[in-house]
């Protein structure tokens, strides 16, 4: 849905939080030796098959050049991290995540 909506929207980047502080080679939480991306491609997504979003909605972001970027929305300020445009997270697109143009709260 958030795909979808994002593509009708025309939006620049979905934010997906989550309970771990971005995407990682496996479970975090059951894997201590799992290691977190900073970025990933599309394509890196679907061939390691990691669970971000379904496939359907990864395909649908890669057709329309939406990023997503994976973060944790419990640890305190998170959000207005994202926001202001902090390198938190998994950044997941085509080119990298651009820098932050010096947004303040």
């Amino acid at each position: 849905a958030a795909a979808l909506r994002g593509k009708e929207l025309g939006v620049e980047v979905i934010l997906k939080a989550t309970k771990v502080d971005g995407v990682y080679s496996a479970d975090p939480l059951k894997n201590p030796h799992a290691v977190r991306y900073e970025h990933l491609t599309y394509e890196q997504v679907v061939r390691e098959e990691l669970k971000v979003m379904d496939l359907t909605a990864i395909g649908m972001c890669m057709e329309n050049a939406v990023p997503i970027l994976v973060f944790e929305f419990k640890r305190e300020g998170n959000i207005e991290r994202v926001v202001c445009g902090e390198p938190i997270g998994t950044w997941i697109g085509r080119g990298h995540r651009p820098k932050a143009t010096g947004a303040s709260a």
